[in-house]
């Protein structure tokens, strides 16, 4: 059996979303999940009389949300716990231990519900694992798998995690390389022979980054797109409006990083078109 995912949840339905496809991929995969569900400790004391009601509510709450998972897949293993805390912090502790972590979102409204907006951008900053942020979208016909690349190591690993999705399930993997050149007033004075080099050169990075998937995976079909006239998040949420997965590399180092993110995830999570993961990079302690 794989390591568990844990999957953030509540009564809101972005987190049904989440919910449900965090499922579907347990069955894939034959591993347990976590559902955890979070009270936050500055609206408990033990010493008000309305104590007990919040917590017999929240923990009835728990109750219907393992209901909930048992009917919708019986043959994973998933059990719900309440934990007092906030959700990042809850969650990027059980990270630690997890495969996956994965929670809703919804950018129309950021500011409900714990789960939503600004909350899952946090969660995706201090996790120690691949978050899946699931936006509360239709699912219908989407087909591939996009992944952003620059050559860094952060995006190799990104890389190496969609490709090992998109063979496990079937899908083609494209790879996305925002390579933006100056504007034309600046164009004007560059000869056009090192435009041209340029432009190579960010090919050779757009190969490398791919280099090697289809030898481990032989029926991979892998498409390389460079972009030149687009931000890197434009491009990414371009290319991944009727994709089934989108995967995206954080740039977080130490804490204060980790906190900010980068800036690209920080804005294909703020506008994701589709199931999207942000994927970590563990470095070795100096």
């Amino acid at each position: 059996m794989n390591r568990k995912i844990v999957v953030g949840v509540d009564e809101l339905e972005p987190s049904g979303a989440a919910l449900e496809w965090a499922l579907r991929r347990a069955e894939e995969l034959d591993a347990p999940v976590a559902l955890v569900h979070t009270v936050q400790a500055a609206w408990l004391a033990e010493g008000y009389g309305y104590y007990n009601t919040i917590i017999n509510e929240e923990e009835a709450l728990v109750r219907q949300i393992e209901s909930r998972a048992a009917e919708l897949a019986p043959t994973v293993t998933a059990t719900a716990t309440l934990r007092t805390g906030t959700a990042p912090h809850v969650l990027s502790e059980l990270s630690e231990d997890a495969s996956l972590i994965v929670v809703g979102t919804d950018r129309k409204t950021g500011f409900d519900g714990d789960f939503f907006g600004s909350v899952s951008l946090q969660i995706a900053a201090q996790s120690a694992c691949p978050v899946a942020v699931i936006p509360h979208l239709p699912f219908g016909d989407r087909t591939g798998v996009v992944v952003g690349v620059d050559g860094s190591e952060d995006a190799l690993d990104a890389v190496e995690f969609a490709a090992a999705e998109a063979d496990r399930t079937g899908q083609e993997l494209t790879a996305v390389y925002a390579a933006r050149v100056p504007t034309q007033r600046v164009l004007k004075h560059i000869p056009e022979e090192s435009i041209a080099e340029r432009l190579d050169e960010e090919r050779v990075v757009l190969a490398e980054s791919v280099a090697g998937l289809t030898s481990r995976y032989p029926d991979l079909v892998v498409h390389q797109v460079l972009v030149t006239d687009d931000t890197p998040a434009r491009a990414l949420l371009h290319a991944a409006a009727h994709a089934q997965l989108l995967v995206v590399g954080s740039h977080g180092r130490g804490a204060l990083s980790r906190l900010w993110m980068g800036s690209v995830s920080h804005e294909v999570l703020g506008q994701a078109p589709c199931p999207t993961v942000i994927t970590r990079t563990r470095r070795k302690k100096a």
